[in-house]
């Protein structure tokens, strides 16, 4: 998308010499008569740079550089003059012009201005996208598997990621990696070199989530000091990962659902229209569906975001995939711990396998981890597994009662209703813990127990 420049310049020879010069370079250009109009249009656009002229018929330079920096602090400003002050010209630095110089000019001169400028700004966008977008970076690893299940989905995600314009809807139950499959889509699409941010709709309140999605302008709000972008702007000419949209306020969601349909959207407290180019991958392990029909989804939002829609599958239903993964998350671990080699004894693998994974790929990965801390670096054996996991093996010949029901152990039963009941609560444990008419402190401690790191990492604020 070519970068959009405003020259405020009130002599028309200098003023339409910049629009040809600047537009044979491949940049749109808007101009301005005087400050009163590039006020008005820098209010209402977003433009990459300014190029200003001091001496307007209506009010000075100085005066317009600093309500433009007032709107917005990141603006690119280039102050332009025929009565060059060295005084003035400290003003105009300090007023937080990025450059200064004199009427005439060589075009050459010129040029090389503008470029300076623009890559300045690219480069502090870029330092800032990585600041954001650092936590989450890195190659895309735990993608592993080889059967049909695992299979069907990656070829639908490397087709969809193909239509770098298409959003995707990732559909699975909680630690199945649906995020993994958003970081593949972006890594294996056009937009690859392009940022990936990554928010998660259930992690701040509403007012919040809003700020940190759109960004603000200064003084929307108490603590606004000053602007700040948005992470959609930041993932602009990328991708914008949205985790656990099923959490997505009501209020919030036209809100996005016209940034989707339009790549526009205001900042908070703002009335410029601000233009981006982003692909929006959302991810859920709720029912956006039967959400729909209760009224706690928008329907045109849910089929604007399910345009390429992927299935992941629980753990369960790739039982080829799972000594693979074991045996990855196991030499991953021996990595973090300074194991070489760390190995599984055969008597674990059918344990591993025969259990049923309620918690799926994360929970595996938890269980590896912890069985090679207990195993100390010797090869992992039944001893060192979940007591779970190792009486899941009875239950294929666990007896029946009169129904025919299978009977399975109580360790068993209670770990599922506790899972239940979390995911009921979507995590959060003073009331899971209400409804299963235990304390706080005994689930946590369960939690903690079985690994289940989602829920022991839920942030104190959400849990009250």
């Amino acid at each position: 998308m070519a970068e959009q420049i405003l020259v405020v310049e009130d002599d028309t020879t200098i003023r339409l010499t910049l629009r040809d010069v600047l537009g044979k370079q491949g940049y749109r250009v808007d101009l301005a008569e005087d400050g009163a109009g590039g006020l008005e249009r820098f209010r209402a656009n977003s433009y990459a740079l300014v190029m200003l002229d001091l001496r307007l018929p209506d009010m000075h330079g100085l005066e317009v550089l600093r309500a433009m920096r007032e709107s917005d602090a990141e603006a690119m400003v280039v102050v332009m003059t025929a009565y060059p002050e060295v005084r003035t010209a400290v003003d105009c630095v300090k007023a937080g012009a990025y450059d200064y110089f004199n009427k005439p000019f060589e075009l050459d001169d010129l040029k090389e201005v503008v470029r300076r400028a623009l890559e300045t700004r690219r480069l502090r966008l870029e330092v800032e996208r990585l600041r954001v977008a650092a936590p989450q970076a890195g190659p895309v690893e735990g993608m592993i598997g080889s059967s049909p299940a695992f299979l069907a989905m990656v070829e639908v995600t490397r087709r969809i990621a193909a239509a770098p314009r298409v959003p995707v809807l990732i559909r699975g139950e909680s630690g199945t990696g649906k995020e993994r499959v958003a970081q593949a889509i972006h890594k294996l699409s056009p937009r690859a070199a392009g940022p990936w941010v990554t928010l998660n709709c259930s992690a701040l309140a509403e007012g919040l989530l809003e700020s940190e999605m759109f960004g603000h302008e200064r003084g929307a709000f108490t603590d606004a000091k000053t602007a700040k972008r948005g992470l959609l702007e930041l993932a602009d000419g990328g991708t914008l990962f949205l985790d656990e949209i099923g959490d997505l306020s009501l209020a919030l969601q036209p809100k996005l659902l016209r940034a989707l349909e339009t790549q526009t959207f205001r900042r908070v407290g703002g009335q410029k229209e601000l233009k981006v180019d982003v692909r929006f991958v959302a991810a859920t392990n709720r029912d956006l569906e039967a959400m729909v029909k209760a009224g706690s989804f928008r329907e045109d939002l849910y089929y604007r975001l399910n345009v390429g829609s992927i299935d992941v599958p629980p753990l369960r239903a790739r039982p080829d995939d799972m000594l693979p993964l074991a045996r990855h998350f196991l030499a991953e671990a021996g990595t973090m711990m300074g194991i070489h080699d760390p190995r599984l004894e055969p008597e674990a693998a059918p344990l591993l396998e025969h259990y049923a994974w309620p918690g799926n790929v994360r929970e595996l990965r938890n269980v590896m981890e912890r069985a090679l801390i207990l195993s100390g670096g010797t090869p992992v054996a039944p001893q060192h597994l979940p007591r779970e996991v190792v009486a899941a093996t009875s239950r294929r010949d666990a007896p029946a009662d009169a129904d025919g029901l299978t009977l399975q152990p109580l360790a068993e039963i209670e770990k599922r209703h506790i899972r239940r009941a979390l995911e009921h609560c979507r995590g959060n444990k003073t009331r899971a813990a209400k409804l299963l008419g235990i304390t706080r402190l005994t689930l946590r401690t369960k939690v903690a127990a079985y690994g289940w790191s989602e829920f022991l990492e839920q942030p104190e604020g959400d849990d009250r």
